[in-house]
């Protein structure tokens, strides 16, 4: 029992540190928790999942992908379909069957697989999980409707191709039965019925007594969970594997209904999920068993090679084909395809069944799903960043600044981050105050930034700050407070006052980080802004700092952020005091230009070119 305990302190350790390496390097995360499990178990031993902890690994996995599957439902909102062009549909209803037609013939003329265990390992196949896609779209930029295609597809063929295992298995377990392929079919198809009824009875239960108080808040999320487990476990006691599709059904179907406390546990399920992956992701490569992987024959690098590069391209390619989607973003889709847990764990399972059914290749499923698994998540992850920039399907290229309130500071601020080269979306309800900002040709949204249709608009990833500046503070805090789980906790700003000595202050958790040291509020600024303060920007270098930097500013200037080669801002605020760098460009916010000639009559300018270069206030100040 101890070392059980052991041994799960280092998969979580190994599963998160691969992560956090991950968010630290920019390397793909899939990859460090595949080497992170490899070092923990074959090379080691010190973990083996089969040893630590017998019959409930498989239990415990099939679980974990319930839940991730559900999850990953839950982020499927419809109004995300407008962006795929029709390509999701075609992908499940065409892609699957041609996938798995085309997986078939290199199982058997090109892995040498026997045709019954080939027509099986196929239908596995036809899965890109969410476990793997999930994380590398997480670090790869790419445009909306790609994004948006891959993980739509994952989720909702990861089911799919166990459903598909499935009907292969049994239509070979119940042919000795004198059953009938027909009759096999007909009755898979009413088990996946039940299961998709299950599954969005089970949403529609949920949506009906979350909202009318039948459930506390602090049992909303426990609840979920423990019906998510529920429902994946009673749907396959009806139909073995159709659980999966259960869930994924009651994800979406949640997803799409209007619940005030889905934000909620939507967090809570993301924290989890993310648990999830590095823990199970890490027991899948601790459980290699290198033994396995030495039977590994030349031919089957060649099915690898097919597998990659005619099976997956030509799927999406006939798939897509006089679709709406281009054709560079086609070959993007037809490169990524990873597998992960689903298609080892499937494939474990079913190698055991075709053994008892008397099929000896079955033993050669562990050995060639882990290579594939190995494979694709080597090359996959390796080059999706480069394909992608290759193809020309990248996301709007440098992380801007969303600033959220058009008022004459704003537009101020957002002229200093466009004459950085940083890229600026100002939003604002009001047309009429957009206006000044139009003229200037900035980008600009009219509508509440807290709709949800505005999700469809906005694509929150392509900021790397937030900043909130509208008169109202404790709309800004609103603002940053929902926002913060898109953005950043610590990427999100706004003007107002935080002092703890207030008792009538909104407390620091319930908004975003203050702008300014000091913390100026929003009727400081207005006032500062009809007195002429205008923004500066001050080249550091390694002769002058930032400390000579203050000697040129009025002793009531402000430091607002720092700007880093590359485009990276770090603001100033009451909690953070970014480390000035040679090369970073440093903004204040600073009182009329008279008061600092005087200043500057005392103090002789700086040599060289470094110096304060001000940005005129768009107020006319």
């Amino acid at each position: 029992m101890e070392h059980q305990g052991v041994v799960l302190a280092a998969i979580g350790v190994l599963g998160i540190g691969a992560q956090w390496v991950a968010w630290r390097t920019g390397w793909p995360a899939i990859a460090l928790m595949l080497l992170a499990g490899i070092i923990g178990g074959p090379l080691t031993g010190f973990i083996q999942p089969e040893r630590d902890f017998g019959h409930l690994l498989e239990p415990i996995i099939s679980l974990a992908v319930a839940i991730i599957l559900f999850e990953g439902g839950l982020n499927l909102n419809f109004r995300e379909l407008r962006h795929s062009e029709g390509a999701v549909p075609r992908l499940v209803f065409l892609g699957v069957p041609i996938a798995w037609v085309l997986g078939t013939l290199a199982c058997y003329y090109v892995a040498g697989l026997i045709w019954p265990v080939a027509i099986l390992f196929a239908g596995i196949l036809v899965v890109t999980g969410p476990t793997v896609i999930l994380p590398l779209l997480r670090q790869t930029n790419l445009a909306q409707r790609p994004r948006a295609i891959l993980k739509w597809e994952a989720i909702v063929n990861d089911p799919l191709g166990a459903l598909c295992a499935v009907l292969t298995y049994e239509v070979l377990h119940r042919a000795g039965e004198g059953d009938t392929i027909a009759g096999v079919v007909i009755s898979l198809l009413l088990a996946s019925v039940v299961a998709c009824l299950i599954g969005w009875g089970a949403a529609r239960i949920i949506a009906w007594a979350f909202p009318r108080g039948y459930v506390p808040e602090f049992l909303k999320s426990p609840i979920l969970l423990i019906a998510v487990i529920g429902v994946f476990v009673g749907a396959n006691m009806i139909q073995e594997e159709s659980g999966l599709l259960t869930v994924t059904v009651m994800g979406v179907a949640l997803a799409n209904m209007k619940l005030a406390s889905f934000r909620d546990f939507m967090h809570f399920k993301e924290n989890i999920t993310v648990l999830l992956v590095s823990g199970v992701f890490v027991m899948l490569s601790a459980s290699l068993n290198l033994e396995v992987l030495r039977q590994f024959e030349w031919r089957f690098l060649a099915f690898l090679i097919v597998l990659l590069f005619v099976v997956r391209p030509a799927t999406v390619l006939l798939s897509l084909a006089f679709s709406r989607v281009p054709f560079r973003e086609q070959l993007f889709i037809g490169w990524i395809a990873p597998r992960g847990i689903v298609a080892v764990a499937i494939s474990g399972l079913f190698a055991l069944k075709l053994g008892e059914l008397g099929y000896a290749d079955g033993s050669t499923l562990v050995t060639l799903s882990f290579a594939v698994v190995i494979v694709t998540i080597l090359a996959h992850s390796f080059t999706a960043k480069l394909a992608a920039r290759w193809l020309g399907v990248t996301g709007k290229g440098d992380k801007g600044v969303l600033i959220v309130g058009t008022t004459p500071w704003s537009l101020s601020l957002a002229q200093l981050l466009q004459s950085l080269k940083i890229p600026v979306l100002i939003a604002d309800t009001s047309w009429q105050r957009l206006a000044a900002a139009r003229q200037m040709g900035m980008p600009v949204f009219h509508g509440e930034i807290l709709s949800e249709v505005t999700e469809d608009h906005v694509d929150m990833s392509q900021f790397q700050a937030l900043v909130a500046t509208t008169d109202n503070e404790a709309y800004n805090a609103l603002v940053c407070n929902e926002l913060a789980p898109e953005v950043g906790r610590h990427a999100v700003f706004q003007l107002g006052d935080t002092s703890e000595d207030n008792p009538r202050a909104l407390p620091p958790a319930l908004r975003g980080r203050t702008l300014f040291a000091s913390g100026l509020g929003v009727e400081e600024i207005e006032r500062r802004e009809r007195s002429g303060w205008d923004f500066r920007k001050t080249r550091l270098s390694e002769k002058y700092g930032l400390e000579d930097a203050r000697k040129e500013l009025p002793d009531e200037a402000e430091i607002l952020v720092l700007v880093r080669d590359g485009g990276k801002l770090h603001f100033f605020s009451h909690a953070s005091r970014p480390k000035p760098q040679p090369g970073d460009t440093v903004v204040s916010y600073a009182p009329p230009r008279e008061t600092a000639k005087a200043r500057a009559k005392k103090t002789p300018p700086p040599k060289g070119d470094e110096g304060m270069i001000p940005i005129p206030s768009p107020s006319g100040a």
